[in-house]
């Protein structure tokens, strides 16, 4: 049963009375009386109106008050977080400092590649706990970020599973964080709506939803909004906590069909990263009282690392796993990061790093293979077109390439795959049902026993094609486009008929890092320009000339273009490669309350 803390009240008895002495006596002693006690009404009411959580010992909420937040935030959820937090901080810090030791040798021209130590587990003949039935099929899957229309549109939208996401389609303010559990809470529950005034439009799920996972944010993340411990909880640790607290029981009988939650993990690049969510889920299990393996996860393979650790993180998660995932504009991020330090390994312009690239293909397959080895889902990548209303030429265009994409997935051995848009999702599903070998999944029908060939040197193959400065301006437009959205409170953000999140931000900011750091040749144009940081800021006040042409001056001017594109430009010329975009952004969305900035 689930347990919801009360609310506590800030409101601290004041004293009002005086001695006589203190107030004089008759007409005037009362009105004296009278005003402390006016006073003290008014304190009081505006004390009980601001109100506070209630949390337990070590625990400090800076976001700002809210009653629903609060049915959220409630004592007990936060000492189940606290709880996780305390148990596994050190594993974690851990596993980020070896992420960093890593990328030190890499740097030092090292590249990455199977371990040896871990052969055993490769080559052994184990597999994954079986599939539960509530979602053997995941033909199509939708993804989005936790807003309550959006998870209304998701779960109606005929995809077999909604994917909501806390990592790179939120942005992680406060409003968005607590609200996205607030929305998560009422969908599990069934009671979720949401009413469009300008519309006058009511929007319900239908009677047979998307079957729900939700996706925590990656380990590196803090939330800087709650302190355990007077350091900023871990944000995955807070958003499975949370999420899992409130919903487990519930979730079991309405969606799971005895098991669950279901939950995606990004941003691994280790089987002991996998090792330290198995715990989490071992003592989440525990505290609920619930079967060791009901809590089941699909982990998006997104780093160049982790392909080489892919049975290793089955291993880990054998009890909890459902499956692997092609995250593919990550894993092509991954890629540039990986080798920042590698002038031999420049990428072509981003539109051209595709599933045809060698590398990338054998990545796939190399994943397809593996999962069905392990008896688990091997899911497919993302296709992030929106359906163009006003060109029907244009519209068919970019169908067909979704189609061509889909095709091309499902024959090679993939269970399922993503959209982004509610309107890809039938021609998806016609492509996936017309071709599969097996239904409702390919686990045991498409093997790839061929792909158990594929080595290192093609999962490193360096990709081929031109860089152009048409490449260059793309990146820098989008990148800045994305993080102004991101910085105004938006993280799935429409771009030029692509639904963009947090990835493609990233592709195309360490794609111009690279390409400055290493003074890349744009061979593309047939000039054979170098880019040099005088050719990139021209582009920047170029990009920004064209971005305020095209949004127009009222958005551009009431935006955070200016702030984004400081920040953008930063990043791409800083002398040495962030992990990531948003941990430095992060510092300009986290608002203490009482009303104050905070640096991390």
């Amino acid at each position: 049963m689930r347990k919801l803390g009360g609310i506590a009240w800030n409101s601290k008895k004041m004293k009002t009375k005086k001695k006589r002495s203190e107030t004089g006596g008759g007409a005037r002693g009362l009105a004296v009386c009278l005003k402390h006690t006016r006073k003290f009404k008014g304190k009081k009411k505006r004390k009980k109106e601001m109100g506070s959580y209630d949390v337990p010992e070590g625990v400090d909420i800076k976001g700002r008050y809210d009653e629903e937040f609060a049915r959220i935030l409630t004592k007990e959820a936060l000492q189940f977080v606290a709880e996780l937090q305390r148990e596994f901080r050190g594993r974690i810090k851990y596993a980020l400092e070896c992420r960093k030791e890593s990328q030190k040798k890499y740097n030092l021209e090292e590249i990455p590649g199977f371990d040896p130590a871990t052969k055993n587990i490769r080559d052994g003949d184990w597999v994954c706990a079986g599939v539960p039935p509530a979602v053997a099929d995941r033909t199509v899957e939708i993804t989005g970020p936790v807003e309550r229309k959006m998870i209304i549109n998701a779960l109606n939208s005929g995809a077999k599973v909604f994917m909501a996401d806390f990592e790179d389609a939120l942005s992680p303010n406060w409003e968005n964080l607590m609200r996205g559990h607030v929305n998560l809470r009422d969908a599990v529950n069934g009671t979720i709506s949401y009413e469009d005034k300008i519309r006058k439009r009511m929007y319900k799920l239908n009677e047979k939803p998307a079957v729900l996972f939700v996706r925590p944010r990656g380990w590196h993340l803090p939330e800087f909004h709650i302190l355990i411990d007077g350091e900023p909880a871990t944000g995955c640790l807070l958003d499975f906590g949370l999420y899992f607290f409130h919903n487990h029981n519930m979730f079991r009988a309405t969606q799971g069909a005895g098991s669950g939650p279901f939950f995606y993990l990004p941003k691994m690049e280790h089987s002991r990263e996998a090792k330290i969510w198995n715990c989490v889920f071992e003592r989440a299990e525990n505290v609920a009282g619930i079967e060791k393996g009901s809590i089941r996860a699909t982990v998006l393979i997104e780093t160049l690392p982790a392909v080489f650790q892919m049975d290793e993180i089955l291993y880990e998660l054998k009890d909890h796993s459902v499956g692997l995932n092609c995250g593919r504009w990550d894993y092509i991020f991954s890629y540039v990061k990986t080798f920042q330090a590698h002038p031999d390994r420049l990428l072509p312009d981003r539109v051209l790093v595709g599933m045809n690239q060698h590398f990338m293909k054998s990545y796939s397959e190399k994943l397809i293979y593996t999962c069905h080895r392990r008896r688990v889902h091997a899911m497919g990548g993302m296709a992030a077109q929106i359906p163009i209303k006003d060109d029907k030429v244009a519209n068919e265009a970019a169908m067909e390439l979704v189609r061509k994409d889909k095709l091309r997935e499902v024959r090679a051995g993939h269970d399922g795959t993503w959209a982004a848009h509610p309107g890809l999702i039938p021609d998806i599903l016609q492509v996936f049902t017309s071709n599969m070998t097996s239904k409702p999944n390919q686990i045991y029908s498409m093997k790839r026993e061929d792909a158990a060939s594929i080595t290192e040197e093609d999962l490193l193959q360096r990709p081929r094609g031109v860089r152009t400065l048409e490449g260059l301006r793309l990146n820098t437009r989008v990148g800045i486009q994305y993080l102004a959205a991101w910085l105004s409170g938006t993280g799935s953000v429409p771009l030029y008929n692509l639904m963009e999140d947090a990835a493609t931000a990233e592709i195309s900011r360490v794609q111009n890092w690279q390409w400055l750091k290493h003074r890349a040749v744009l061979d593309g144009d047939g000039v054979k320009v170098k880019v040099t940081l005088e050719l990139f800021g021209r582009v920047v006040e170029e990009e920004m000339a064209r971005i305020e042409k095209e949004v127009g001056p009222e958005k551009f001017n009431n935006g955070l273009y200016k702030k984004a594109s400081k920040i953008f430009t930063k990043q791409c010329t800083s002398p040495e490669l962030d992990d990531f975009l948003t941990l430095d952004a992060y510092n300009n969305i986290v608002v203490h309350h009482p009303r104050s900035p905070s640096r991390l």
